[in-house]
């Protein structure tokens, strides 16, 4: 199984996406390799924007709609990069 895609996913508005979100990558779980979330914050301030990038294991068709399902959720965009070496 190919492991070499890289995806970003950005909300705008992390305290009304975050649970649609997390559904989204809890239905493809077996799929992420690895996730990393990154929020801008402090001890005084927490944003309510938010990234979290993906390694995912699987095929085109596979990473085409997990990214249809996180782009149809209001405040999300996506991208995502094949790394082949």
């Amino acid at each position: 199984m190919r492991c070499s895609t890289i995806m970003a996913i950005v909300q705008e508005n992390r305290s009304e996406t975050a649970v649609k979100v997390q559904d989204v990558l809890t239905k493809y779980g077996c799929n992420i390799r690895v996730r990393l979330g990154l929020n801008d914050s402090a001890v005084d301030l927490c944003s309510n924007r938010g990234m979290i990038l993906l390694q995912l294991c699987g095929d085109d068709l596979l990473v085409a709609d997990i990214e249809k399902e996180l782009t149809s959720i209001d405040d999300v965009k996506v991208k995502h990069m094949i790394i082949d070496f």
